[in-house]
Parts: structure tokens; C-alpha cells; sequence
């Protein structure tokens, strides 16, 4: 990953809402979640949490499904590990790999 890359996630992420709702998908896995859960699960208007999964779907974070009358939504769990493994490729190099 390319700092220009993970500049734009974590642009993304920098929202206390949009880092919320990425929190929530994360923990939900490869099961997922349903707008209309998210929404009651973080006490966030329909209207506004949709705002914020459009943010973070453009930022490939997020992707949906639609299920019948139904979006669920899930986390990016690969482009996660790459973000948190561009953090720490470098962890320690100066000082001889000893963190």
C-alpha cells in the first residue's frame, strides 16, 4: 500500500461516526449487517448513516449486498489488514527491529 492510499482510508475513517460504523462491520465479520441495524445499533438516522456508508463504500472499506428489500453491509477485512499492516511494516527499523 502507497501513502497516498492509506491517506484517503484513513480520511475516510476520520469521522467518530464512519469509524464507529466500520467498528460494527469488522466485529460483525463475514456475517455482516443490515442498514436498518447498523442504524439501531449506533442510534444513527437512517438518512445519516447512509451518508456514511456512502463514504466509506467509495472508499472500498465497505461493500453492500442487497438481500431482497434489504443491504447488508460488511467490512473490507483485506484492505483493513493491508491498512494496519502499512502502519506497522516499519515498526522498530531504526532502532534495529527491537520494538
Amino acid at each position: 500500500m502507497n501513502p497516498k492510499t492509506a491517506s484517503k482510508l484513513f480520511e475516510s475513517l476520520s469521522s467518530p461516526i464512519r469509524l464507529a460504523i466500520f467498528q460494527m462491520l469488522t466485529r460483525a465479520g463475514k456475517s455482516g449487517l443490515v442498514a436498518g441495524d447498523l442504524s439501531k445499533k449506533l442510534d444513527i438516522a437512517p438518512n445519516n448513516l447512509s451518508f456514511h456508508l456512502k463514504t466509506l463504500t467509495h472508499a472500498d472499506l465497505v461493500r453492500s449486498e442487497q438481500q431482497g428489500r434489504f443491504v447488508r453491509y460488511y467490512a473490507n477485512l483485506d484492505l483493513m489488514k493491508q491498512l494496519a499492516g502499512f502502519l506497522t511494516d516499519e515498526c522498530c527499523q531504526d532502532s534495529g527491529g527491537r520494538c
